[in-house]
């Protein structure tokens, strides 16, 4: 799939003070900024339509857009958050989706569904149920997608010490190629893929980012490079030091269609 779109978000005066298990500090916002900007250069270099909305101070998490939405080219899937704080920012989303969609479906009732927790490969989505994701959340994905023809597999991440999300430890790379924290590395959904398993000691990059010809990459993790550049991917590192600080990845700040 060529990706044409991006929606991002600029991170606010309130970021340092959202929600993380990380135990890495408080992040720098000068250089959250910094890295928010590059982040979304590097988007725009790979050819993507970047719209960058505005800050949500109301919402400190609010700059990882990723756990708000599913996005396809023809329809998008407003999730309902599980962390209770971010619950709200899935609305603040809606009016911007509508510019682009005409069919935009919702997670209701007690389900509980982030973005962080569903992996694309082709026309299967991997759901993780996590700490954020419940089984009525996944469900409710799943019934959506099997309208519009996609496949979907469930994956239970809970008894995973330190995985908060299924994408930060498992991402695809297209050409039947996922990158794996060695946690994952054995699911059973993943027998038939190419595998590449990151290092335990490096798992926070398994959380890669695939843009049309470009694997973007996490600065910092030399091993994790050395392995996706042998397997033939062009790598493009970006320094996200900032927004591990607060659990998140390269894929959590952008949605992308």
């Amino acid at each position: 799939m060529k990706f044409t779109h991006a929606i991002t978000r600029k991170p606010g005066n309130s970021f340092p003070y959202g929600i993380t298990t990380a135990a890495l500090g408080k992040p720098d916002l000068e250089l959250a900024l910094t890295q928010h900007n590059q982040y979304c250069s590097a988007l725009v270099q790979l050819g993507l339509q970047v719209d960058v909305l505005p800050v949500l101070e109301l919402f400190p998490d609010s700059v990882f857009v990723e756990d708000v939405a599913i996005v396809e080219p023809d329809f998008a899937v407003l999730t309902r958050p599980g962390a209770i704080p971010r619950r709200d920012e899935a609305q603040e989303m809606l009016p911007v989706l509508q510019k682009y969609y005409k069919r935009i479906y919702q997670i209701e009732g007690n389900a509980t569904l982030d973005g962080g927790d569903i992996c694309k490969a082709d026309d299967i989505y991997y759901i993780g149920l996590s700490a954020r994701t419940n089984l009525e959340g996944a469900q409710q994905l799943a019934s959506i997608l099997n309208y519009f023809g996609y496949r979907s597999e469930l994956i239970d991440i809970r008894r995973l010490q330190g995985i908060l999300h299924l994408k930060s430890a498992v991402n695809y790379l297209g050409e039947e190629t996922l990158l794996l924290d060695p946690r994952l590395a054995a699911q059973w959904p993943f027998s038939g893929y190419r595998k590449l398993v990151v290092p335990l000691e490096e798992a926070y990059s398994a959380n890669c980012l695939r843009l049309n010809e470009v694997l973007l990459v996490p600065f910092g993790f030399p091993h994790t490079l050395e392995l996706v550049t042998n397997a033939g991917f062009d790598a493009l590192l970006l320094d996200v030091s900032e927004y591990r600080k607060m659990d998140g990845g390269l894929s959590c700040l952008s949605l992308r269609w």
